[in-house]
């Protein structure tokens, strides 16, 4: 069936900047992320560092900008200390939270190299699962400083004369879970943090601070965890986290509708922020920082692959959550992305977890080829064209009924404006309609439009492999100075639009050249 829509655009309409911290991502010690990952140094295109230089080619293409690390779970067990020095003299470590043996043979010096190389700021996470405000002042001091103190001293021993620098740090990870290191009520890691960020501030007062908020929206204590780790810690920190997680289970309209919970979510925080900001009298505004997002069959890992893991030999480096995503994975994530987009007001920064192989965008094998899952599109064609100001979106269209969201609109859509240009990211979330998008705009046309959808045989659970990457972007046809666009089922679509008049002039151009 074909169904007709209406997308209402106005360039002056507009909700906030575009933060480029919306594209960040996330490297933790976990699994094949770090090693075999982006490091590699027996690989063929390994560099003297040992970084995978065909991994590093395609984290470029995805154009994130900055990287959360080393964790996650990891963290909350990690002695920093253990990464810096002679490689050759670095202890071998357990990591138990994910069951697995840590060489140490990539540490602070290594990675943050290799995140300068790739253009990307590191956002660093401190333990506060086994340890406490000493140690983690005691890493700002190594990183952040340029005093004539034993820590900056060793740094500089280390190979790094001038200081990294690192603006943003993350107080722990997911406090909330009884699966953490440390698992604290919120009271409890609410008092720590607070402890921990104000000596923080001593050493570094420029520095921006991340408080742990709920690992999800369906913890028992979602809410109350947030207001009481704000009551505590509100005055010192920039950011709360929120962490969310989407997988297809029984009905695969809901899993499209995953969008429609993180709106629900993000709004949730922020109204529990505003009243927490408003009873302490704080003059700022506390950011949300969606610091891990992304689809994830949590079923799957919990049910077949947690157990061997957690029963089995310790290994370096084992094959964790290595999820290969579908066509309906990729238009899920492109979906999130629009919603990070309409939140850019109340969104300071957020991470898709993970960057290589655990979750995420970008593959690899030891030894062997890397490549592009599904996932990395959305991703990379979104943070290389939203720029400038996040544009209030009106929409009209069918709507789609969900037994967990109810009813929701058949199309999912944010958009952009800068430099004269309107950048449309609209996702059509009908498994079997086509749809005619109408584009009620203050004089703009589409210029192009890109799609990302199911191959010809409409196969919607359709994989890249290192093998064959059936699933790419494809381009839709749109005539010359038009307002209209079709939109393929299930599909992930991104249209740019300019002016009329400049539109015109360059049709003009092109048959005059012809």
């Amino acid at each position: 069936m074909q169904q007709v829509a209406t997308l209402r655009l106005r360039s002056d309409e507009t909700v906030a900047p575009v933060s480029r911290r919306l594209f960040g991502t996330f490297v933790e010690h976990m699994g094949r992320s770090v090693y075999t990952g982006i490091h590699e140094p027996e690989h063929p295109t390994a560099d003297a560092a040992g970084f995978r230089r065909d991994v590093g080619a395609l984290v470029r293409e995805l154009g994130a900008t900055c990287v959360r690390y080393p964790g996650g779970n990891f963290v909350s067990g990690y002695r920093w200390e253990d990464g810096v020095g002679p490689v050759e003299n670095r202890p071998v470590r357990v990591d138990a939270a994910w069951r697995s043996l840590e060489s140490n043979a990539v540490g602070l010096h290594e990675f943050t190299g290799w995140a300068t190389e790739m253009g990307l700021e590191v956002m660093m996470a401190v333990n506060l699962g086994t340890r406490g405000a000493a140690e983690a002042a005691e890493l700002l001091e190594y990183c952040n400083l340029d005093e004539p103190t034993a820590r900056v001293a060793e740094r500089r021993r280390n190979g790094a004369d001038a200081a990294f620098g690192f603006d943003v740090w993350c107080l722990g990870n997911e406090m909330d879970g009884e699966w953490q290191i440390g698992h604290k009520t919120a009271d409890e890691y609410g008092r720590l943090a607070a402890e921990t960020a104000r000596l923080m501030r001593f050493i570094d007062p420029g520095v921006e601070l991340v408080a742990a908020g709920s690992s999800s929206a369906e913890m028992a204590t979602f809410g109350e965890w947030e207001r009481t780790v704000l009551r505590h810690t509100g005055d010192l920190v920039d950011h709360i986290s929120l962490h969310a997680y989407y997988e297809e289970l029984d009905d695969v309209s809901d899993f499209l509708a995953s969008s429609a919970r993180l709106d629900r979510f993000i709004d949730e925080v922020a109204m529990i922020v505003a009243g927490v900001e408003q009873e302490l009298g704080l003059t700022k505004h506390i950011g949300i920082s969606v610091d891990e997002w992304n689809v994830w069959n949590t079923t799957r890992f919990n049910q077949v692959d947690k157990e061997p893991l957690l029963t089995g030999p310790w290994r370096f480096h084992p094959r964790i959550i290595e999820d290969e995503y579908t066509v309906t994975d990729a238009v899920v994530v492109g979906s999130l992305l629009n919603s990070l987009l309409r939140h850019a007001d109340r969104v300071s920064i957020a991470n898709q977890a993970q960057l290589v192989n655990v979750i995420a965008p970008i593959r690899s094998e030891p030894g062997g080829a890397a490549w592009r899952q599904t996932i990395f599109y959305p991703f990379a064609i979104t943070a290389a064209h939203a720029h400038g100001s996040v544009l209030t979106v009106g929409v009209e269209a069918a709507t789609l009924t969900t037994p967990t969201y109810g009813d929701v609109l058949q199309l999912d859509a944010t958009a952009t404006f800068d430099d004269d240009r309107i950048e449309v990211f609209v996702v059509n979330r009908s498994q079997t309609d086509a749809v005619d998008v109408a584009l009620d705009t203050d004089g703009f046309v589409v210029e192009s439009a890109t799609t990302l959808t199911a191959p010809d045989d409409g196969d919607r659970r359709t994989t890249n492999t290192a093998d064959a990457q059936p699933v790419a972007p494809r381009a839709l046809a749109v005539e010359p100075g038009s307002a209209t666009v079709q939109l393929p089922p299930l599909s992930w679509n991104h249209l740019r639009l300019v002016r009329a008049i400049e539109a015109g002039a360059r049709t003009e151009t092109q048959e005059e050249n012809a």
